[in-house]
């Protein structure tokens, strides 16, 4: 054994000593119950930061690496602990560390996604491992994960990731269709909707219906909605919907992973609950981008900026254009139907609500809340899921009827991995 620098390294040391000797001699205690959940808190923060923290830009990616963490994660500690069914790794230890298990995936999932950041999460994966007692167990824990980790890396090699998100597209004049938006002049990684899928068994499994026809009177009154309600100066929006549509802006696998990171901690869930939460939450968040994009691509819808610039091309006697119309927020460069922020918000919702019951109360802040430091307070899940997608519309980026489909999208998806992924062994 190093010598000890400091008591808390010693407490560290000495709680690791005591789960894993319980686990060894079958004390009565569930050892399961009295771990700590923080080494998956603390690596679900280290991705974040590694893609960049708020300012970061790829959310697809982001979203695609936080699952394969997540499921190197929960596959490693099921292997130390066995409650849940695996994804991609079915290896067993009992003898292993299941701290150094859990941060050795995370640390080679992220090292092997994003080899630029080596130094800051090789110091992050030596500050995990600094608490846990030098021997056998931590060494096997290590192995463990690398292996954990190695499942899932090889699973998504090739899987349609790779590729410049900033894709030009034609110039169209067709009423409805797709036009890029300023300030930006590309459509962002339209390939995404051929991305291999973590849980769904087809893009369109879920495909959405249609939107509403163009000369529909369901259209017009989306239309003028947005319109009035979305507008950079809007005379009808609130102060508190301003407030929400600001709140919710940030990347959605962003906000709720921080909403999960949140109720982990009020609920108190143990290592293993916090792993497979997590997994479950990230996997539905993959694949409603995933599945977001395919429907996105297929209806290839254009946005509230171009539909009210160009209304007078849309044979509704019930739009009026006005061409020097802005949204409160940037547009981001991708089709308007459905809504996948709404989506995401959906799903996530949805597999926390399952877990953990629908009726939890939480609050958080964001990145982008106005103003800054300030926070947003839910008693449901679903009530947070409601008011994210209707932050879209506030927001001038969105139609009612897109963020509505996502809500619809994002549930189904949600129910899917539950009732599929990482179900309870007994």
């Amino acid at each position: 054994m190093k010598h000890v620098r400091n008591f808390g390294l010693m407490a560290g040391m000495l709680i690791s000593q005591f789960t894993l000797s319980c686990s060894r001699n079958n004390y009565p205690a569930d050892p399961v119950k009295t771990l700590r959940n923080d080494v998956v808190l603390q690596w679900n923060e280290v991705a974040y930061e590694s893609f960049g923290g708020a300012k970061y830009q790829h959310s697809l990616m982001a979203s695609r690496i936080n699952a394969m963490v997540h499921i190197a994660m929960h596959d490693a500690l099921n292997g130390v602990y066995p409650r849940y069914t695996t994804y991609a790794f079915s290896g067993k230890d009992a003898g292993a560390d299941p701290v150094a298990a859990a941060a050795t995936a995370a640390h080679t999932v992220l090292l092997h996604e994003l080899p630029a950041k080596k130094g800051f999460l090789d110091s992050a994966w030596q500050q995990s491992l600094a608490p846990v007692y030098d021997g056998d167990a931590k060494e096997r824990g290590i192995k463990l994960g690398k292996e954990a980790a190695g499942a899932i890396i090889a699973q998504r090699t090739d899987d349609g990731s790779a590729g410049n998100p900033m894709v030009p597209i034609p110039v169209t004049d067709v009423p409805g269709k797709y036009q890029v938006v300023p300030p930006f002049n590309f459509c962002f990684a339209p390939y995404w909707e051929n991305l291999r899928l973590f849980g769904l068994q087809k893009k369109d499994q879920f495909r959405v219906a249609a939107p509403p026809a163009l000369n529909s009177a369901a259209y017009a009154t989306a239309f003028n909605e947005v319109k009035e309600s979305g507008r950079l100066n809007s005379a009808t929006r609130t102060t508190d919907q301003t407030a929400y549509a600001k709140f919710w802006y940030e990347f959605s696998e962003a906000g709720w992973n921080r909403v999960a990171r949140t109720v982990a901690v009020n609920k108190k869930l143990n290592l293993l609950e916090t792993a497979r939460l997590f997994a479950l939450v990230d996997i539905a968040l993959a694949d409603a981008y995933t599945a977001g994009w395919d429907s996105k691509a297929y209806y290839d819808l254009w946005r509230p900026y171009t539909a009210i610039h160009h209304a007078a091309t849309d044979g509704n006697d019930q739009t009026t254009a006005d061409d020097q119309w802005l949204p409160l927020e940037n547009t981001p460069p991708v089709q308007d139907y459905p809504s996948t922020h709404s989506a995401l918000g959906s799903a996530a919702a949805t597999v926390m609500a399952k877990i953990l019951s629908d009726n939890t109360s939480f609050t958080m802040t964001s990145p982008t809340a106005f103003p800054a430091g300030s926070t947003r307070s839910f008693s449901s899940f679903s009530q947070a899921a409601k008011e994210n997608a209707d932050s879209r519309v506030r927001a001038g980026i969105h139609f009612r009827f897109a963020c509505e489909a996502g809500l619809e999208l994002g549930n189904k998806i949600g129910d899917w991995i539950v009732n599929n992924y990482c179900k309870p062994l007994n």
